[in-house]
Parts: C-alpha cells; sequence; structure tokens
C-alpha cells in the first residue's frame, strides 16, 4: 500500500521505522514544522523529520492542515492509506477523505480510556496498573473512532512517561504492521468503542506543581507522570527545585515538612512520606539528594513553601 504518515515526536519513531523497513511504501512524511529549540533558540526539525531526511522520504511540514497547497501536495502522492502516529493535531474531514483506504491512527492507550493528547502521562498520574496501545480508524471525534486492534501493557512500579513511552512505542509499531496485514487480507474487523471514556488533555506546566497535602503515593506517580517533562516541582525558600524520582514511603509527618535530611531528604505529605531519591535545583545540573543535603545547611523541620 502506498501510505502517507503523520508523527512528529520520538513516539512516533517506532511505527515509522517498521513502515519504512516494511512490504508498504512510505510516499510522503508530514511533520509539525521545525521549533525553536534549546538555550540558543535554534530552529530543531522533529524526530520524525530527521528520520525521514535519512531516507530520503517526501516530507511536507504544513502551518496549518486546511491549507489548500498543502491538500493538493498530500493528494499528488496518491496514498491508499494515512497512517497517525502521535502527530499533534487533529485531522479535518478533507484529509480523512483523502484516502480510499481511510486513516488509521496508533494510540496510547486501551480506549476510550484516555482518549486526548497525553494518555501516557495521565495513566501514570492515576496510578494505573495497566494500559495499552490501540489501532483505529479515524473519524472526526477526539480519539472516538472504530477500534481495530489493542494490545495491553503492565505498567511497572519505577515506570516514567519517558520509560512507558518507549515500550508503549515499541509495542505500538508491531501491533500497526500486523493491523495493516490483517486489513490486506480482510481478517480484521471494526468495533465501535464501547463504555465510559477518560480523558487525558494536554500536560501544562503548572500540572507539576506538587501539592504537599496530597498522599505521598499520589505525589510519587505525579513524579513519574511528569518525568522528563515538564518534571513535578516544588520551591524552597523561593528557589525552585524539580523532583525527577521519587517513592511514597510508610510513615507520617506533616505536610510540606522535611522530616528527615541526613543522608536521606524525606517529606511529611497528606498522607504518609515522600522519599526524594534524585531532585535538580533551579540553574543546576540534576542530583541524588544525599549530594544537595551536603552542598546546603538544611535542618530537619523545614518547610517547603506553600505557595
Amino acid at each position: 500500500m502506498r501510505i502517507a504518515f503523520f508523527g512528529t515526536p520520538s513516539f512516533a519513531i517506532p511505527s515509522l521505522v517498521a513502515l519504512l523497513e516494511s512490504d508498504e511504501e512510505v510516499v510522503a512524511v508530514v511533520t509539525q514544522p521545525d521549533k525553536r529549540r534549546g538555550r540558543d533558540r535554534l530552529l530543531s526539525p522533529s524526530p520524525v523529520k530527521e528520520l525521514a531526511l535519512r531516507h530520503n522520504r517526501t516530507i511536507l511540514q504544513p502551518l496549518t492542515l486546511k491549507d489548500a497547497s498543502f491538500l493538493d501536495e498530500l493528494a499528488s502522492t496518491k496514498p491508499d492509506l494515512i497512517v497517525v502516529v502521535a502527530y499533534g493535531k487533529i485531522l479535518p474531514p478533507s484529509i480523512l477523505a483523502l484516502p480510499p483506504g481511510g486513516c488509521i491512527n496508533v494510540h496510547a492507550s486501551l480506549l476510550p480510556k484516555y482518549r486526548g493528547a497525553a494518555p501516557i502521562q495521565w495513566s501514570l498520574i492515576n496510578g494505573e496498573k495497566t494500559t495499552g496501545v490501540t489501532t483505529m480508524f479515524m473519524d472526526e471525534g477526539l480519539d472516538t473512532g472504530d477500534i481495530l486492534m489493542q494490545e495491553e501493557v503492565p505498567i511497572d512500579d519505577d515506570d516514567t512517561a519517558e520509560s512507558l513511552g518507549s515500550k508503549l512505542a515499541e509495542r505500538g509499531a508491531s501491533l500497526l504492521i500486523r493491523t495493516l496485514q490483517r486489513l490486506k487480507d480482510g481478517s480484521i474487523e471494526r468495533t465501535p468503542q464501547r463504555g465510559a471514556p477518560t480523558y487525558a488533555p494536554p500536560i501544562r506546566k503548572e500540572d507539576g506543581r506538587i501539592r504537599w497535602s496530597k498522599p505521598a503515593v499520589a505525589i510519587s506517580n505525579m513524579v513519574r507522570g511528569m518525568y522528563p517533562w515538564p518534571c513535578a516541582y516544588c520551591y524552597l525558600g523561593g528557589e525552585r527545585i524539580k523532583i525527577m524520582r521519587a517513592r511514597a514511603v510508610d510513615g507520617s509527618g506533616t505536610p510540606g515538612k522535611i522530616e528527615r535530611a541526613d543522608r536521606e531528604l524525606v517529606v511529611g505529605t497528606g498522607e504518609g512520606l515522600l522519599h526524594i531519591i534524585e531532585l535538580q535545583p533551579e540553574g543546576k545540573r540534576v542530583m541524588s539528594a544525599g549530594e544537595f543535603l551536603r552542598g546546603r545547611s538544611l535542618p530537619e523541620g523545614t518547610f517547603f513553601d506553600e505557595h
């Protein structure tokens, strides 16, 4: 089949690699426009664009998917099917209707759970023990299309959005290829989504602010879900500190109060204690809690800022 691939971040890379290594023909790669990144604010291509360049594929980077010239250029590639993996924008009806085989999406949840932009992060934040990947036919709704295939993936206790995302990306690529094979041999059935949907809205930087009145387990889950971006954070004496790794431990304490500050950094929460393992002070490198404590005077009983 002639396939136009829509994708942007690293999550989409395994699926594009799988397509490039398959018998399918990738006739175009559509990705978000280059963005300014880093301290120097230099224009940088998306991970998907970098891969497409290495494979000499036609690359399209429309500012808007409703641009007439883009639609003409996409149509000229004559795709039989469009595959979408974390592209970052909702496809308008004009694109959904373009390929005769329709549009297929690889989504990082077991739909209808966690429809939306950040299913990996919210599954961790909400303390889920399992998640998965879904391939589905796309319609005009937000992840509402008919399901083609699904595969469940367990969530490990130490998973972060980064590690879980890597696992789901690989599983999604494998599921995509199997879905295409079954589409071609006619052995797959479309199944309407059943059950009450849940949603995974985009993550904002401010979502990472730690509220010490919450249970330690909830804070630990948020730390996992927010890593590597935007990272969970708090303030100590007005200094912003990112929490990279932490775990909930038994015990009781006062929310926001540093209960231990010897070789370990342990903070009271609304229920249980939070053992901070790795953090990043403002303007400094990532370090262990022990290194952090050796570098400053921080007596037990100190409180993290409330606001």
